[in-house]
């Protein structure tokens, strides 16, 4: 097929303290609509590596393809956007950083959400050097600042399979900013407890992005909320088919 004619490929990057699994009822709504998808791990071990291994995902895909990132993933897209086949990106209660902009600057603007101070610092072997600081949300906190509309006994689950992310990835600069130069989208969560709102929708706006805001949408949007985040994720594809 040629590229004018060929169905972007979505990525899906998870975000810190989940895993791609996360996606699970937006992976089951795009392939409803035969929207090829594929949901990679995220290292979750540094802003520059992850963003190298998503563009390296991405580069191999054969066709455009559509960045999706939920939460840290959104800065991981910024970054990896950049790479050729790349033609448009959707955040979903994202960062979205600035290229020379790390996420503590970022988030640093507005007011810090609950999740700041309910971090549990855990240490990670590094070889030929010392350990290095992952955090995970409290598991007593969990439900309530990433998942609030989602039923507990899935809250529960989900706290238990943190992926810790490490805690440099906050002081790390974004080396690119690749809503410069593509499309981008982006789903603000209204009721936010891990990333404020406010930074969701500042860096929604400082790229242009085509904007939709969900109310009382927890960080876990994509579990709570997943047809309404694919029928965004769709509008990005049809966009740049």
């Amino acid at each position: 097929m040629s590229g004018s004619t060929a169905t972007p490929t979505v990525v899906l990057v998870h975000g810190a303290f989940a895993d791609a699994t996360s996606w699970s009822g937006v992976i089951a709504e795009l392939q409803r609509h035969d929207i090829p998808v594929i949901a990679p791990p995220n290292p979750l071990r540094g802003l520059a590596s992850d963003a190298a291994y998503v563009a390296s995902v991405a580069a191999q895909i054969d066709g455009p393809v559509v960045l999706v990132g939920h939460s840290y993933g959104g800065a991981l897209i910024t970054v990896a956007g950049a790479t050729e086949n790349v033609v448009g990106l959707v955040y979903v209660a994202a960062y979205v950083p600035d290229e020379g902009e790390s996420l503590g600057e970022l988030q640093g603007r507005y007011p810090l959400s609950p999740l700041v101070s309910n971090l549990k610092e855990w240490t990670y072997p590094v070889e030929g050097g010392d350990p290095a600081v992952e955090v995970t949300i409290a598991a007593d906190a969990f439900p309530a600042i990433f998942a609030a509309d989602v039923p507990a006994e899935v809250t529960e689950v989900l706290a238990v399979a943190q992926r810790p992310l490490a805690a440099s990835v906050f002081e790390e600069k974004a080396t690119a900013a690749a809503w410069r130069t593509k499309p981008s989208w982006a789903l603000v969560a209204g009721a936010d407890e891990a990333i404020n709102p406010e930074v969701e929708r500042f860096g929604a706006e400082r790229a242009k992005a085509n904007v939709v805001e969900l109310d009382g949408a927890s960080h876990a949007v994509a579990v709570s909320r997943p047809a309404e985040v694919a029928h965004l994720i769709r509008e990005a594809v049809r966009a740049t088919a």
